[in-house]
């Protein structure tokens, strides 16, 4: 039985609209996603939405309707996202749904049964924004931070998972596996978290103070907490306890933030996952924050970008290229309308829209509508040729590598020698002169610009699918499911009907 290719995003928290980080997050995973299919693996690419807890429960309580009201209404708005921005997973999870509830008691059930669950009394703090118990280490100079929101203490019966019994493995299991956490400096974040001694994790809440989850299946007084519950949606999706499980799991990246790595995915999930007898995910993928005049952005601080205000008015492959140019995976990125104009005019309009809709108008005026064939090849062929072969050499590496933005600075870098060569043939002059040899070096020009064209978007495609569809389709060549035979340069396209001049990238006002 061959295992798929299993990538995930965290789930969403349905207590809010969507917004910057969660577009993000879906477009690089669906990078990824779309590369390895390009790459020839089957995908599965799975994302979802969180519905359980404290602050959903309040939000249908101050809207006087039922959670799962609240709940719907956004699973619509985060759907809404991924179809804007043309995901392409595979499946999308909501934690309210019955295959879901089935296997966290499931597992609940199992860990109960073999003693690391235990029933408790609990005296310490507790934050209610982040609903979740808090002790003194969290503090920062002796007060809480604002994170946590107001800190309140609670006397309470609850139950707990034996985490700490596994923190020696744990530490053992991040030391050996240099490739478990990429970046790799994120590792030293887990580790120092791990250098104070874990305490055993709070599963439950009662149900006099939260009834919005899903039941324990021993004691029913209570629900599960956040970690049974969105953590073990990566393997209900997964077809844990069916047949189909072996053929996803292990994961082979779970795509998160870095503020959820430590302790949610890289301390309780994987002891989580130990304690069960299950394989951990092969890796996990972690990115930075978007920043706004150096500071995270934030609900609470008013900083906050709607990604269908930029998906509607530029399109959803120009976000999608923004986000994937400005960010070095792993590390911060600051984002303003400024950045996103600059590289829209520049980038997309001027050196990559520009050059579509000039080759268009000299074919439709040159060549009746079809691209030539190569006749010659002397220095200005050889030479984008030459830029061709250096370029994608560099390509899939930078891919595998999830360095998305060196490779589009490659591509773009190779868009420029595209309008270089345009510039040096100037098949405008050629079209001026009746010599033979001009007249060859004219269609020859105009071939070149298809090919290379053709070319340049073949690693776009992951990252702006509709934009390079679109190209493929005005120089006549078709799509393709695999990279095999893609990247090479050929005559592929004589012949070929091109297109009616476009305007790829209109230029509005941002609003």
């Amino acid at each position: 039985m061959s295992k798929k290719f299993y990538i995930t995003t965290a789930i969403d928290y349905a207590n809010g609209s969507p917004h910057l980080g969660h577009a993000y997050e879906k477009v690089l995973t669906d990078i990824v996603a779309r590369f390895r299919r390009l790459m020839g693996d089957e995908v599965k690419f799975l994302t979802g939405l969180d519905e359980h807890g404290q602050k959903v429960q309040m939000s249908a309580q101050k809207e006087g309707v039922p959670p799962i009201d609240v709940c719907d209404r956004l699973a619509i708005e985060f759907q809404g996202l991924c179809q804007a921005l043309h995901i392409s997973n595979d499946d999308y999870i909501r934690t309210t749904q019955q295959r879901h509830k089935d296997v966290v008691q499931d597992i609940l059930q199992k860990l109960y049964d073999k003693g690391e669950i235990y029933k408790a009394d609990y005296n310490g703090f507790y934050s209610v924004r982040q609903e979740q118990f808090v002790t003194e280490k969290e503090k920062v100079d002796g007060h809480w931070p604002a994170i946590y929101g107001d800190v309140v203490e609670v006397t309470e019966t609850n139950y707990f998972f034996k985490l700490a019994q596994y923190q020696d493995w744990l530490i053992r299991t991040i030391k050996t596996n240099e490739q478990m956490i990429y970046p790799r400096f994120r590792s030293a974040d887990v580790l120092q978290f791990l250098k104070e001694p874990l305490n055993d994790l709070c599963i439950s809440r009662p149900k006099e103070r939260l009834e919005w989850g899903i039941e324990l299946p021993f004691d029913s007084d209570f629900v599960t907490y956040v970690w049974f519950d969105a953590l073990t949606n990566y393997i209900t999706a997964a077809g844990y306890g069916t047949d189909e499980f072996d053929k996803h799991w292990p994961a082979d990246y779970h795509v998160i933030g870095k503020d959820i790595l430590v302790p949610p995915h890289a301390v309780y999930w994987p002891i989580m996952l130990k304690a069960l007898g299950i394989e951990l995910p092969k890796h996990f993928l972690v990115h930075g924050w978007w920043l706004s005049s150096g500071a995270k952005m934030s609900k609470s601080t008013g900083e906050v970008v709607n990604p269908l205000d930029l998906i509607e008015q530029f399109g959803a492959d120009a976000f999608r290229y923004f986000v994937t140019r400005e960010m070095n995976v792993g590390q911060d990125s600051e984002f303003s309308l400024d950045l996103f104009m600059s590289r829209y005019n520049s980038d997309l309009a001027n050196d990559l829209g520009n050059l579509v809709s000039r080759l268009l108008n000299m074919g439709g005026r040159y060549t009746d509508g079809k691209v030539p064939t190569a006749e010659v090849e002397e220095a200005p062929e050889k030479e984008i040729k030459a830029l061709w072969s250096a370029t994608e050499q560099e390509l899939i590496p930078l891919f595998e590598d999830f360095q998305f933005h060196k490779a589009l600075d490659r591509i773009f870098s190779f868009v420029s020698g595209i309008n270089r060569y345009a510039e040096t043939r100037a098949p405008w002059k050629l079209a001026k002169s009746e010599a033979p040899e001009d007249q060859a070096a004219l269609r020859t020009s105009l071939a070149t610009m298809a090919e290379a064209l053709r070319l340049a978007v073949v690693l776009l495609t992951p990252v702006m699918p509709q934009i390079s569809d679109k190209i493929r389709g005005l120089v006549g060549a078709d799509n393709f499911d695999s990279l095999e035979g893609q990247l090479q340069w050929g005559n592929t396209l004589e012949g070929k009907a091109l297109g009616e001049k476009t305007i790829l990238f209109p230029r509005p006002e941002p609003k």
